[in-house]
């Protein structure tokens, strides 16, 4: 398994989403950083496994809410460069690399 981490804007779309699940619904957002968290898990262990969307960038989707997960692989660790909602904007983070 390999490391991850966020960049600055992902990690601020990651605290925006819980907080909106969780002023949705007690637990929901609890329930989406567990989502969140298991993704990271499965793209650290099979970096590879994602379709690329563009250039190096792949693509993970996360179960049950409506967010993806957009990455690179670089040597030894995968760096997430956006936590984005798959039915807004879907081209606003092109420039983040």
């Amino acid at each position: 398994m390999i490391r991850s981490t966020l960049t600055t804007a992902a990690f601020q779309e990651f605290e925006d989403a819980v907080e909106y699940y969780e002023s949705c619904e007690p637990e929901l957002g609890k329930e989406f950083v567990l989502s969140v968290q298991e993704a990271l898990r499965y793209i650290s262990e099979y970096p590879q496994a994602w379709p690329v969307v563009r250039k190096e960038i792949r693509r993970y989707l996360i179960s049950r809410f409506p967010y993806a997960i957009l990455y690179y692989v670089d040597n030894d660790l995968v760096t997430v460069i956006a936590i984005m909602h798959s039915k807004r904007q879907p081209d606003y983070w092109v420039d983040r690399k």
